[in-house]
């Protein structure tokens, strides 16, 4: 998979990994994609399973939200990554990777994980808001 985008990730900085410390978007339509939990199809179940199930279903949500609107995952710009608990996240990094690389391939965008206190539902444990550019 070939990214429209130029990617940068300058020797100056920390080698990434994981992510890309910029990206610089070719010309195109901006999609700016809803947060996307682990819910069920009612949209107030949250899956059964822990952080990887989640991070699993919520990516999947992502990168077909994305397609619905004309993307696919190597136009993925940007990404925030909200989780309840940093050190299972850091714990799992090379699980998640797989489940990453299972649906967007290589291609990783800027990204940030943040910590949160909680979020929509007290059993949700990740979320996934993304930023994508189509290229013209």
């Amino acid at each position: 998979m070939t990214a429209p985008h130029r990617i940068v990730n300058p020797e100056s900085l920390p080698k990434p990994v994981g992510f890309a410390h910029a990206i610089v978007a070719a010309p195109g339509r901006t999609v700016y994609l809803g947060g996307q939990a682990a819910l069920e199809a009612d949209g107030f179940t949250v899956i059964s399973g822990g952080l990887i199930e989640q991070f699993d279903r919520s990516l999947f949500f992502v990168v077909e939200a994305l397609k619905a609107a004309g993307g696919s995952p190597e136009h993925l710009v940007s990404m925030l990554v909200f989780v309840t608990d940093a050190a299972e996240y850091r714990e799992n990094m090379r699980s998640l990777g797989k489940i990453w690389r299972s649906h967007v391939g290589r291609h990783y965008p800027a990204m940030t994980l943040l910590q949160v206190g909680g979020l929509l539902y007290p059993e949700l444990q990740v979320e996934l808001l993304a930023t994508a550019v189509i290229p013209d």
